[in-house]
C-alpha cells in the first residue's frame, strides 16, 4: 500500500487527523504531533492544527505527515518489497484474454495478457508483503499473486476464470499447470450470482447514461450481453467458453451502435431467462473446492522456499 502523502496530496485530509511537522516551526520542532482543527477549501492554502500544548498554527499539506502513516513506515508497503527485485521474473502463468481471446477482435485491436506470479518466500514472508498484482498499463498487462488469483477464481470472477479457461496461453510454469488442470474446482452455482452481479451493475451504468446523456456506451452494452452468453453456457456445459465468434456478427454490430438499445435491451431480458432456466437445472456443484484451492496453494508456497529473491 502506498503511502496517502504520496498518492493524494490533492485532497483534504478531515479534520481530527493526527498529523507530524515534516519541518521546524517558530514555536515547534520537527517531528511534532498536532491535530487538524481547521481544513481549507483547497489543496493549495494552509490547515490549521493544535499541538498538545493547545498551540495553535497554519501549515501547509507539504508541512506534515500523517501520524497514521509516520507509525506504520514502510511495514506493509508492497513497494518496499518491489524495490529492488524484477517481481516480473516471478511471472508463472501468461495467457490472452480479451477480444482476442473472445473472438471479438479487429485489426488493431489490443492485445491483454494476464497471468499469475509468485514471489519466493522471502519476500512473501518479510515485513513489507508483496503487491497484490503486478500492472502495466502501456502493454495491458496484469498479474495477480498465486492467493489472490485463486481468491477471486474461488468467487467466479469472470475475468480469472477467462484467464483459467482462454486456449491463448503463452507461458505456464509446472506450477501453474498444476492450477489449470485442476481449474473444474473453481466451477460453482456461484457463476449465476457473480455473473449477475456484474451484468446487473454494467445495466444500472447504462441506464444512467442513457437518462443523463440520452446516449448509450455501445462496448459496455456488447460486453454486458457477452457475459449473459459466457453465463449461460458456463452453467450448461461446466466450462467457460472465452471464444464467443458465434455471436462476433451480432456483439460487434451492437458494439458500433448498430442495433437500437430496444432491440439489444430485449436480447438482455430473454438471455437472464434463459440464464435463471440454467440455473435450475446445472449440474455444478453449490460451491467450488475451497479446500483443494487451499491445497494447491500451500503446495505452491512450499516449493518457493527455497527460491532466492
Amino acid at each position: 500500500m502506498r503511502d496517502a502523502d504520496t498518492i493524494t496530496p490533492q485532497l483534504i485530509v478531515p479534520l481530527g487527523t493526527q498529523v507530524v511537522l515534516r519541518a521546524d516551526s517558530a514555536a515547534h520542532r520537527t517531528g511534532s504531533v498536532a491535530e487538524i482543527v481547521g481544513c481549507p477549501a483547497d489543496a493549495t492554502h494552509a490547515y490549521r492544527v493544535r499541538f498538545p500544548d493547545a498551540s495553535e498554527a497554519s501549515i501547509t499539506r507539504s508541512a506534515f505527515s500523517i501520524l497514521k502513516q509516520v507509525k506504520r513506515g514502510p511495514i506493509g508497503d508492497a513497494l518496499a518489497a518491489d524495490a529492488g527485485h524484477d517481481l516480473d521474473r516471478f511471472v508463472i502463468y501468461r495467457c490472452i484474454v480479451g477480444s482476442q481471446a473472445y473472438g471479438l477482435n479487429r485489426e488493431g485491436s489490443d492485445v491483454d495478457r494476464r497471468g499469475i506470479y509468485l514471489p519466493p518466500a522471502d519476500l512473501q514472508w518479510s515485513l513489507y508483503g508483496v503487491p497484490e498484482q503486478l500492472e502495466n498499463e502501456q502493454t495491458q498487462e496484469c498479474y495477480w499473486e498465486l492467493q489472490k488469483f485463486l481468491t477471486l477464481a474461488l468467487k467466479a470472477n469472470p475475468n480469472i476464470l477467462e484467464c483459467l479457461f482462454t486456449p491463448l496461453v503463452e507461458y505456464s510454469t509446472e506450477i501453474a499447470n498444476a492450477v489449470l488442470e485442476r481449474r473444474q474446482i473453481f466451477l460453482s452455482k456461484l457463476v449465476f450470482q457473480t455473473y449477475n452481479g456484474y451484468v446487473m451493475s454494467q445495466f444500472k451504468k447504462l441506464e444512467q447514461d442513457l437518462r443523463a446523456t440520452g446516449d448509450i456506451k455501445w462496448k459496455h452494452a456488447m460486453h454486458l450481453i457477452r457475459l449473459l452468453l459466457q453465463g449461460i453456457s458456463v452453467l450448461q456445459q461446466a466450462h467457460v467458453p472465452v471464444s464467443i465468434a458465434e455471436h462476433r456478427f451480432d456483439l460487434l454490430a451492437i458494439r458500433d451502435g448498430q442495433r437500437p438499445w430496444d432491440q439489444v435491451n430485449r436480447w438482455r431480458l430473454d438471455l437472464h431467462r434463459e440464464f435463471e432456466s440454467a440455473f435450475r437445472t446445472t449440474t455444478l456443484p453449490d460451491a467450488p473446492d475451497y479446500a483443494e484451492a487451499n491445497r494447491l496453494l500451500l503446495w505452491a508456497r512450499r516449493t518457493m522456499t527455497e527460491v532466492q529473491p
